[in-house]
């Protein structure tokens, strides 16, 4: 079912940047751009989404000899997740923000990887961080990180198209192909606009199996339930920097959310989370 869903979510993101391309470009051969540039992404995002993903944050690597005390802290409780899940151990990361937060990328469990910030590592008790890396690993066996990182790869062109239209127009205007302003206006409006909104169906509807993950794999709610109101605090308090096209991908939405419409928010309530965590564990 989640092959299936990736690839009707992957065909939407396509098909929203091939007809952008051809409201910038213009008639058939817009089109034809728009399919040669959504095969590449594609492409593209297949094999190298997780570099991308990691660079965009500004992650550096965590193992024995890099980060070794941050790797000496998280590095076990990781591993005794995978074991438990089933899973091959993760390349671990650390992020320069204060802000907390914590995402899992890569295109399939024996390349994936997670990484947390330094301000998750400062907020949080032991038993706090293993819920956050329990439920990004959630999304690894769920296989959630291929189509979360593709989405984001192929949501940032989308909007870099709609720039390219803002900016330069396209497309000839002489002939009976060149574009229409009318579509290419609603184009640089609506495309990054859709891409956002497949991003939030891809996150919303998969943070609570991640968060289940975590409470199964840990042992208890408690510890995610916990870990989630202090990355609500932590977001209201000290809001990310990061690329929109990302949002998606982290634990909890890394904006503080006061000038976001709840509409268009990648992820759901933390409230709603917690209540379905607090469900699980009176049954």
């Amino acid at each position: 079912m989640n092959a299936l869903k990736t690839a009707v979510l992957l065909g939407v993101l396509s098909a929203i940047m091939m007809l952008a391309s051809q409201a910038i470009f213009g008639g058939r051969g817009g089109l034809g751009i728009g399919l040669l540039i959504a095969v590449g992404m594609n492409f593209f995002a297949y094999f190298f989404s997780e570099k991308l993903a990691l660079k965009s944050s500004g992650a550096i690597p965590v193992n024995e000899t890099q980060n070794s005390e941050i790797f000496y802290r998280i590095g076990p409780m990781t591993r005794r997740l995978t074991e438990k899940m089933g899973l091959p151990m993760p390349r671990l990361w650390v992020i320069p923000e204060d802000a907390p937060n914590a995402f899992a990328t890569g295109r399939n469990p024996a390349h994936s990887s997670v990484a947390v910030t330094v301000g998750l590592l400062r907020l949080m008790n032991d038993t706090e961080i293993e819920a956050v890396i329990g439920h990004e690993l959630g999304h690894v066996k769920n296989r959630d990180i291929l189509i979360s990182s593709i989405a984001a790869t192929v949501a940032a062109a989308i909007t870099y198209m709609a720039h390219i239209a803002m900016f330069f127009g396209g497309g000839r205007r002489d002939d009976d192909d060149a574009p229409n302003p009318i579509v290419m206006i609603l184009t640089m409006i609506l495309a990054p606009i859709a891409a956002g909104m497949v991003q939030m169906a891809i996150s919303r509807t998969r943070e609570f199996g991640a968060d289940a993950a975590a409470a199964k794999y840990t042992g208890s709610p408690a510890n995610m339930i916990a870990a989630l109101r202090k990355l609500e605090m932590g977001a209201q308090r000290i809001p990310m920097d990061a690329s929109p096209a990302m949002s998606h991908m982290y634990i909890i939405k890394p904006f503080s959310g006061a000038q976001l419409s709840k509409l268009f928010s990648t992820h759901p309530p933390t409230a709603e989370r917690i209540a379905h965590l607090e469900r699980l564990s009176t049954t």
